[in-house]
């Protein structure tokens, strides 16, 4: 076992949902035709002014009051000064004396228990414009210039990849369910800057920080830390504690490795100083508390009601609550009266395996949790069995029809004690020699006649009654 221990800070950036950008009209959409959604104030062209997007500062309000962080008296912006080719201003319009949000604390679920991640703060930026290096030339794209961009700070308090993987996918999910950000990696709506350090186990002092820039998806930013922990865990181990110096580098999804970009022995003066065109912003403390109103339940919140008010186990609940829209279906169902875990049944096997295979959203799905509700009461009043009520529920979602009229007499389960026993008289009359064979042993064969019964009534004889009747009728 070594005796050294990780200590992990995460940065992560997340693109939210809005549509202009954050401080000018240019339309906040991905696009793959590059520089479509451009306009002067993108560019910087002299004489253009930023204005601040209300709905993009009531989301970042909306991210800080989830976190429980302190949210500030007034909505302040600051530049931070830097030349870089994707930064066509040469500054960043960004957060930096009074964030949106500060000293925040959320639990996640990890390892089976709750585990409270310490928030240094969160703050509203500009997107910087995308660059694409090429073999001998590289590009840009000025359609990300000044999409609205929420960065999270984390303190050093997470301990290994699993946790750091667990704690980001939380704040994933809390994004889709205010409806912040759609938060898709595949649009590089999400990265991450992750920051690795080690110290010998039980020491209070920090290790030197290794900084790895734009990790991009989740598999990588795991792939980044564990390679992180065991370089410089090789490194102490081999006397060469000193080699773990404060850098930036970056991930090589090739190697799996991280690479040197640039040394950090100190860090960068930005020279940051509130932004002279954009005034500060009294944020009103009803429009606070309306904004608060408008947090739906998240998940922590939705998986305490669904293990002890539900009686759901841990799996099928993370399964359920991964998606705000699988939720509020799930509910809504509880809600007309369906049985909590006979929903969760359905939901997680008949619907989700519905929508993999047909490649849908939940928002394209034809039934209703009302719908889900006739197949389950005539299940429950033995009408239909459980394999007819899967035929009938796939039949009404592929045909767009209501499952009412696919339940028809003609297709109803026979559940009539007396129709079945004078079914399975007949059946037993006709098989005497395999009632010998029964009653000297060869019990298997009881298999053989509800075999019989099923196939006299095409499946329809209601399986629990029949059995019964067998039961009774063999002794």
């Amino acid at each position: 076992m070594s005796k050294y221990e990780a200590t992990i800070g995460l940065e992560l950036h997340c693109e939210l949902k809005s549509n202009s950008k954050v401080f000018s009209p240019s339309k906040n959409s991905y696009d793959v035709t590059p520089n479509n959604n451009v306009c002067a104030i993108d560019l910087a062209f002299p004489g253009t002014l930023p204005v601040v997007n209300k709905e993009c500062v009531k989301k970042a309000l909306m991210m800080s009051m989830a976190l429980n962080c302190k949210q500030p008296e007034y909505m302040c912006f600051d530049r931070k000064n830097y030349y870089y080719p994707d930064l066509p201003k040469g500054y960043q319009i960004t957060q930096f004396y009074n964030p949106v949000g500060t000293n925040g604390e959320i639990l996640i679920n990890y390892d089976g228990k709750e585990v409270p991640i310490k928030i240094h703060e969160i703050h509203l930026e500009e997107d910087t414009a995308a660059l694409e290096h090429l073999y001998n030339t590289t590009t840009l794209d000025y359609n990300r210039a000044g999409v609205p961009l929420l960065e999270l700070v984390t303190e050093p308090c997470i301990t290994c990849a699993e946790e750091a993987i667990a704690f980001i996918e939380t704040i994933i999910g809390m994004y889709r369910y205010c409806d912040i950000s759609e938060v898709d990696t595949k649009k590089g709506q999400l990265r991450c800057d992750v920051n690795v350090s080690i110290k010998e186990v039980g020491s209070n002092e920090l290790g030197t920080k290794v900084e790895v820039k734009n990790v991009n998806s989740l598999s990588n930013i795991a792939k980044t830390i564990d390679y992180e922990i065991e370089r410089q865990t090789a490194l102490a181990e081999a006397g060469q504690y000193d080699e773990v110096v404060q850098e930036t580098r970056r991930f090589d999804e090739a190697t799996g490795a991280t690479i040197h970009m640039r040394s950090k022995a100190d860090a960068i003066d930005y020279k940051y100083f509130p932004e002279p065109n954009i005034p500060p912003i009294k944020i009103d403390a009803q429009w606070l508390e309306d904004i608060r109103r408008e947090i739906p339940a998240l998940q922590n919140e939705r998986r305490k009601i669904y293990t002890s008010e539900y009686g759901l186990d841990e799996y099928d609940t993370n399964i359920i609550i991964k998606d705000k829209k699988h939720a509020d279906y799930f509910e809504k169902c509880i809600e007309i009266g369906i049985d909590a875990k006979t929903a969760s049944n359905w939901f997680i096997v008949q619907i989700l395996g519905y929508l993999n295979k047909n490649y849908l959203d939940i928002t394209e799905f034809y039934l209703k949790p009302e719908d889900l509700k006739v197949i389950i009461d005539e299940i429950n009043k033995g009408t239909i069995s459980n394999k007819q009520a899967k035929e009938i529920f796939t039949k009404a979602c592929d045909e767009k029809v209501s499952p009412t009229k696919l339940i028809s007499q003609e297709d109803s389960q026979i559940s009539d004690k007396n129709k079945l026993e004078e079914i399975i008289e007949n059946i037993l009359n006709n098989n005497q020699a395999q009632i010998e064979s029964y009653h000297n042993g060869k019990t298997n064969l009881f298999d053989f006649f509800v075999g019989q019964v099923m196939k006299e009534t095409r499946g329809k004889a209601n399986p629990v009654i029949t059995k019964e009747i067998l039961n009774e009728k063999l002794k």
